[in-house]
């Protein structure tokens, strides 16, 4: 594993625009940016003339040397609208040693808003909060982004998930379709965040749920701790770890597989992801989805 991709190196620095760049620049190496073919500025390839092709296109040293028409293709930069979604609700508070989710949430979040921008794309962030939906508008530049890693570092995750009457939030500017990032524990009580999820798939929009688990959730290892706590309701329970670990792996894959179809029934791009895991796959997958929205 690339040490420029360790998260817990990297999640140590304080600095989101540092530790972000660290990341993406380990990742982007030997990595073109994402084009598409069209009358662009670098070269992508030769093909045949056909008819009714731009004749400013063609290639006249080649056809000196081969007495042939071609066109001289080339690749013109792409560009999207990325709206990053944060789950800001108490469990993101979960911690699994020094670092939380909602720590591993805003170096991802971090990480995708500083490739995105890369790619030439406007960016936007959502925080779901109990108490509301902050927003910034999807905009392109660096100004906008420095902003951005600001509200990033300035989540405080509080209180439940946030109530639908704050969707329309999510609602606001959007002109087309746009690519929709969502970074959450999946932490629900009533198939909230599923509603939330249909609601924003009205839009018509390319949706990827990043699902931030701790490795101490997917192996139950506490460390003698036999009190757990709901970090949203306060509700305590008691267990003895060494004899429920089994039925509760076992729940918790069911639990997961069931997620899994339930995204895959609804098209939406769906990985778990652990705390103690690089970002390496899911920026491949910021990058795969986001090619389906090439202009």
């Amino acid at each position: 594993m690339s040490k420029l991709l360790n998260p817990k190196v990297l999640m140590a620095i304080k600095d989101l625009n540092l530790s972000a760049k660290m990341t993406i620049d380990g990742f982007m190496s030997g990595i073109n940016k994402s084009t598409v073919k069209g009358p662009g500025l670098e070269f992508s390839q030769y093909r045949s003339y056909q008819p009714g092709d731009d004749l400013r296109s063609l290639d006249w040293k080649m056809f000196a040397r081969s007495d042939r028409y071609y066109i001289r293709e080339s690749e013109v930069e792409t560009n999207i609208s990325v709206r990053i979604l944060i789950d800001a609700s108490a469990s993101m508070n979960h911690s699994d040693g020094d670092f939380t989710k909602i720590e591993y949430a805003r170096y991802l979040g971090a990480s995708l808003a500083y490739l995105a921008n890369l790619q030439g794309d406007a960016i936007g962030l959502y925080v779901l909060k109990n108490s509301g939906i902050f927003s910034m508008t999807p905009k392109q530049d660096y100004q906008h982004l420095a902003r951005l890693f600001y509200q990033l570092e300035n989540i405080n995750p509080n209180g439940e998930f946030t109530k639908p009457i704050f969707y329309k939030e999510l609602f606001a500017g959007a002109q087309k379709r746009e690519l929709l990032i969502f970074v959450t524990d999946l932490y629900q009580t009533d198939d909230e965040i599923i509603h939330l999820l249909d609601t924003l798939n009205t839009l018509r929009h390319e949706i990827v749920v990043f699902h931030i688990l701790s490795r101490n959730e997917l192996d139950l290892d506490f460390k003698g701790y036999s009190t757990f706590e709901d970090l949203e309701t306060g509700e305590t329970i008691q267990i003895d770890q060494s004899k429920a670990r089994t039925e509760y792996k076992n729940k918790l894959n069911a639990y997961l597989e069931d997620t899994r179809i339930k995204m895959l029934d609804r098209r939406i791009f769906y990985r778990t992801i652990s705390t103690d895991e690089p970002l390496d796959q899911a920026l491949r997958d910021f990058l795969k989805q986001r090619s389906k929205l090439r202009i």
